[in-house]
């Protein structure tokens, strides 16, 4: 009888090892140290265009540009600003990220550009976003209608103009510092305007008309998911407070 038991068991012991190899190689579902994959969305944020247009049409040149752009913008990043003239007629100015602070506007960089021709006695100029913000394109604006031109948009119209920007203006990576102190400081002093712009751009909704020729004062920024691996327990959450949508793939 025993010996019995003892061919039955050593016949049953690889079925047993097999499960317990089984159920180490298949993480729970809870627990704080299992690895999980998770999917998240970029929580880039929406810029209000038309900020922006008018902060061009009003800036005395591109150091006042600069600091209205990041006043408008709620995100962390610093936006440089790169400003040529073409010709005494033309001028395209690009708003971008400078993340290898080389001072060019790389393509991928680029957040958007502004385009202004002079016609006459008057002119205009169209905005259009690049990258994530790709889907937004003003309509065409005036330059003489509406509120006063700045010094940056003005000067163009006197007899005795010249290009100022043969040589392209961009934002020197020295002064990326200095924009950044200039902005948190300008948050703290205005805490209603930068709260209220910060949780529009952050709120999920769509502003303009995405993807098409003309949009309205905003467009929501456009990226494909991107999966991050993460250990669970670890500092993931701290960032969906930021306005990042997380769905954990069970």
């Amino acid at each position: 009888m025993q010996q019995t038991s003892l061919r039955a068991s050593r016949r049953l012991a690889p079925l047993f090892v097999g499960l317990l190899s089984l159920s180490l190689a298949v993480p729970a579902c809870g627990g704080g140290g299992n690895e999980r994959w998770v999917t998240t969305e970029n929580a880039a944020v929406d810029i209000d265009w038309d900020a922006v247009g008018e902060a061009y049409k009003s800036a005395d040149g591109p150091e006042d540009l600069e600091r209205r752009v990041n006043e408008i913008y709620t995100g962390d990043e610093i936006i440089s600003v790169s400003v040529q003239d073409a010709d005494d007629r033309s001028q395209v100015v690009t708003g971008f990220f400078d993340n290898n602070t080389n001072g060019k506007a790389e393509e991928s960089e680029k957040i958007f550009s502004i385009k202004r021709e002079v016609a006459g006695e008057g002119g205009q100029y169209q905005i259009s976003g690049h990258g994530m913000y790709s889907g937004y394109h003003s309509p065409m604006w005036s330059m003489t209608s509406g509120m006063l031109m700045g010094a940056m948009m003005a000067n163009m119209f006197a007899p005795s103009y010249r290009p100022m920007y043969a040589t392209p203006y961009v934002t020197p990576a020295s002064r990326r510092t200095s924009l950044a102190t200039q902005r948190n400081n300008w948050r703290k002093s205005n805490p209603g305007k930068f709260n209220a712009a910060a949780k529009k751009s952050r709120s999920g909704r769509s502003y303009g008309a995405k993807g098409k020729s003309f949009g309205g004062g905003r467009a929501t920024p456009t990226k494909a998911p991107r999966r991050v691996r993460m250990r669970g327990g670890g500092r993931f959450g701290s960032a969906a407070g930021r306005g990042r949508r997380v769905v954990v793939l069970s």
